[in-house]
Parts: C-alpha cells; structure tokens; sequence
C-alpha cells in the first residue's frame, strides 16, 4: 500500500479541473450511512451528560428517598429507582462523565505512551526495536483486564487508579500498530524526498513520519474507547474502580445483581447504557477507519 503525504491526500481528493461544479459539491455534502447518524448522535448526548449533566438531569444523583426505594419506572422516576430511592437515569447520567473519563483518559494514556514507543523502534537502532518489540509482545500476550488487574494489584483501588490501569494495559496494542505504519513511512516517497531536499532527520520524523504513523492509529483509538469504558466497568463492578455512592456505570450494575428478581429496571439500564456506549464509538470508529482508507461508507 503506498503512503502519500496530506497535501498529495488533499489534492487527490479534490475534483478535476474542468469537472462539473455538481460532482464536487456531492462528495461535499454526501451523508454518511442512517446507522453512523444514530450511532453518532448517541455519543453526542453521551458526551453532553458527561460534560454538562445538569442540562439532562435536575434531580441530585446522590439524594436518598426511603419513600420511593426499588419504584418501577414511572412519571415521576423515568428508569426508576435504586434501593436508597435514588433516581436511576439522574445516576446514569451523572455517571457518564466518569465511564467516559475513563475510557478517554486510557486510550490517551495508551495512544501517548505507545506512539512514543512505537516511533522509537521503527526509527531507533536494531536492538532497540528488538528490546521494545520483546516487551510489547509480553504485553500482548495476556488480555488487557488482566494487565489492568496486576496494576491494580500495585496502585490499589479507585477511578484515577483504574484509569492508569487501563491505560497502561492498552499500550503494547498501540506500540504495535504505530511501529507497523512507522516502517512503512520510513522508505516513503515523499519521506526520502524530503530528505534529498535537505530536511533534517528531527524534521523529517516531526513534519512527516509522526503525524503520518499516528493519524491512523487515532481512528483507530475512537474504538478503543468504548474498550476502555468496559474494561473500567468490569472493574468498578469487581469493586476496584469507581467507590459507591458515586454514580458509575459499573458500580451500578454491580449492586443492581442483588435486586434482578424485585428490580429488573436496576440492571437493565445500566447495562444498555454501556452498551451504546461500545456501539456508538466503534459504529464510528468503523466509519472513520473506512473514510481514512479512501472507502466509501
């Protein structure tokens, strides 16, 4: 597959000279498929209540009501309540901004971490590539949560924890992928005339390779999102994450088990939520990986 730089991307993509006004204008304005909508409009609103949810939500998520414990979705509780009486959807809302801290903040610490390392060995000398590629591949060689669980293990419990956890867990997956694009950047056309032209090794790799090795890998990360928020619910519902009463996701579910049989709404939500929130960010990942490869949706 050969690589071509952003400004031969840029003019590959624009219409031909004396080509009619109408075509160019159509790839402009063409919409992407109805489920990339949906699934884009889904993570919007997941996003709104993560950084605004009081525009959502008017209720306090933490208010206790003994009057109204384990009550069926009604007018007054859209989703119900909890088994202290507190509003199901208030607490699904406000719980979006730690789900989705969490798996922004890892796949930013995995993205970082591993680009770095991932242009280190595909631009550094031999054995260097040897050494990082040894340890990447003792990475990969266990799932991610329980890479996640043995830094747990050390840091200890809680949402800043989980969140380096996951993070760290994540980035042999990305080293691995920004070396593969790095060694293919590295015998370019554009990288070796760039080089004939007199520009310097930093400024090859800082104007050229890196944006280049790390574009695809960002696509890429928008999945990882979704990902990250699992693994960092998977781990608030073992009680390593997020500490109860504070609303997240995961926590959530964990204490909903007890109530399945009285309390289906308890588990049902929560469980929905996380689940749009993995379809959402990878429907669009997807869609951008697929725009990024020059396909069409």
């Amino acid at each position: 597959m050969s690589v071509s730089s952003p400004v031969e991307a840029l003019a590959a993509s624009a219409p031909e000279e004396g080509a009619p006004i109408g075509i160019g204008a159509r790839r402009v304005v063409r919409l992407p498929p109805v489920g990339v909508l949906v699934a884009g409009t889904v993570l919007v609103l997941i996003v709104l209540a993560a950084l605004v949810p009081q525009l959502l939500a008017r209720q306090d998520a933490l208010a206790v009501d003994l009057h109204h414990v384990l009550a069926a979705p009604s007018g007054r509780h859209w989703l119900g309540t909890d088994e202290n009486g507190r509003d199901v959807y208030t607490r699904l809302v406000y719980g979006a901004h730690t789900s989705l801290w969490l798996g922004f903040g890892a796949v930013a610490i995995g993205l970082v971490v591993g680009s770095v390392l991932g242009v280190a060995a595909g631009l550094g000398a031999r054995w260097l590539d040897l050494v990082l590629m040894r340890l990447v591949d003792v990475g990969l060689a266990f799932p991610e949560i329980l890479l996640a669980l043995v830094v747990i293990a050390v840091l200890g419990g809680g949402t800043a924890n989980a969140l380096i956890a996951i993070g760290v867990a994540g980035i042999p997956s990305y080293a691995r992928l920004v070396r593969a694009q790095t060694l293919t950047l590295r015998r370019a056309q554009f990288v070796e005339s760039a080089r004939a032209l007199g520009v310097s090794r930093v400024g090859v790799v800082v104007r050229h390779v890196v944006p280049n090795a790390v574009r695809p890998v960002v696509v890429l990360a928008t999945i990882g999102v979704g990902t990250a928020a699992v693994a960092g619910a998977a781990l608030s519902f073992l009680g390593l994450g997020t500490p109860p009463p504070d609303p997240e996701w995961g926590s959530m579910l964990s204490t909903a088990r007890n109530y399945v049989g009285n309390a289906w709404w308890y588990s049902v939500f929560p469980g929905l939520a996380i689940t749009l929130l993995v379809c959402s960010t990878t429907v669009v990942g997807r869609h951008l990986q697929r725009r990024l490869e020059g396909r069409r949706a």
